[in-house]
């Protein structure tokens, strides 16, 4: 038990790294020629990254037999969601300083930012829903159909990147990759 919580402990610094880094670097100058630009890329991508670790948290287990990792997917997938408001956080009162219009205008007119929105809208009841009060009070398997909404929106954030990249998406190949083999490994491991 004593292990269990401080391993959580050093998970949960590490996860705090990039937000670390990000902050370091904004204070020294160094997010480059557009540092809002450069934030919220660094941000998002932080998102997208936990919200694949989290997704690989169970076939890993299962595939290893190393049980124990599913007690740090509920940190890693909350990390998904703090990166991702922190994302739009950014984007809502650095970029457009609470200019609402300006954003209701984006949100309408560039789909890039429509669809990564609506991927953001799934992860919320993920994130409302994760304490074992909540999942107490759903029932099993009601929490864990409402939890299935996790696919859905992690197709939406790496289609959201796809659709903001210009020129070739090496990058957003590579998560799309990464998805499209965790996704079948979870439909595999499901039919066992």
């Amino acid at each position: 038990m004593y292990r269990a919580a401080a391993w959580k402990i050093v998970l949960f610094l590490v996860c705090l790294g990039p937000l670390a880094w990000l902050a370091a670097n904004a204070l020294l100058g160094e997010l480059g020629a557009n540092p809002i630009e450069a934030a919220n890329r660094l941000l998002g991508d932080w998102a997208l990254r936990f919200l694949l670790i989290t997704l690989a948290i169970s076939p890993l287990a299962r595939l290893t037999r190393w049980s124990s990792l599913t007690d740090f997917r509920r940190m890693l997938g909350l990390f998904a969601f703090f990166y991702a408001c922190l994302h739009i956080a950014n984007y809502i009162a650095i970029d457009h300083f609470f200019d609402w219009k300006a954003v209701w205008l984006d949100l309408t007119k560039r789909s890039f930012i429509t669809v990564g929105m609506a991927g953001f809208i799934f992860l919320l009841p993920l994130a409302a829903t994760s304490t074992g009060a909540m999942m107490r009070r759903l029932g099993h398997r009601r929490w864990k159909r409402l939890h299935g909404l996790v696919y859905p929106a992690a197709i939406l954030v790496v289609i959201h990147f796809f659709m903001m990249v210009r020129g070739i998406p090496f990058e957003p190949l590579a998560y799309a990759f990464v998805l499209a083999i965790l996704l079948g490994l979870r439909i595999r491991l499901a039919r066992r």
